[in-house]
């Protein structure tokens, strides 16, 4: 039977077990041997990891055939448009390709959710709002990159879900083994 963890990454983790002596890993949360990221969340961005035992089901989750959408929850810089959702929608234009279309939609501002450490910068005078992302594919800063292309820059990065799997109440650091 193939391990499969749930994980609420946190900010300023890296994805993967080892790392420089100064940097925080998943080591430092996970205690489990033989597991392996299913996919990366980068350093700055917070939320849920998959990690599992089983080549086959972590091909499953990252190869792009598959289609499992990751969904997000993504905080701006100012108040975010309705045509910067329909770019979101359509793809992006990157360096490295136009990303395939998403699902975007402006999301209230979430109040259960948990502090990061370190919080945010905060501007008087420049807004933030929220929005839900929906992306099906997994290019490198993809989502900061699409939102910043919009002329909305991301502050803060949450992924919710990946296919069927979710975050759900997992706070920072906490993890949940599954059956598959």
């Amino acid at each position: 039977m193939p391990k499969l963890f749930l994980l609420n990454k946190p900010f300023g983790i890296l994805s993967q077990f080892t790392g420089a002596p100064a940097q925080s890993t998943l080591a430092s949360l996970l205690n489990h041997k033989g597991v392996y990221p299913a996919g990366r969340l980068d350093k700055d961005s917070e939320g849920l990891l998959l990690l599992t035992d089983n080549g086959a089901l972590q091909s499953q989750i990252t190869d792009p055939r598959f289609k499992l959408g990751k969904t997000y929850l993504v905080q701006v810089e100012g108040i975010i448009n309705n045509d910067a959702l329909t770019r979101l929608s359509n793809g992006i234009l990157l360096k490295d390709g136009e990303t395939r279309p998403a699902e975007a939609a402006i999301e209230p501002i979430p109040h259960n959710l948990w502090t990061r450490d370190p919080p945010i910068r905060s501007r008087k005078n420049i807004p933030t709002s929220w929005i839900r992302l929906k992306i099906y594919e997994g290019k490198n800063r993809q989502i900061r990159r699409m939102t910043a292309a919009t002329g909305f820059p991301t502050l803060r990065l949450i992924r919710l879900a990946i296919g069927n799997w979710e975050l759900g109440g997992l706070q920072p650091g906490e993890h949940l083994q599954i059956q598959v």
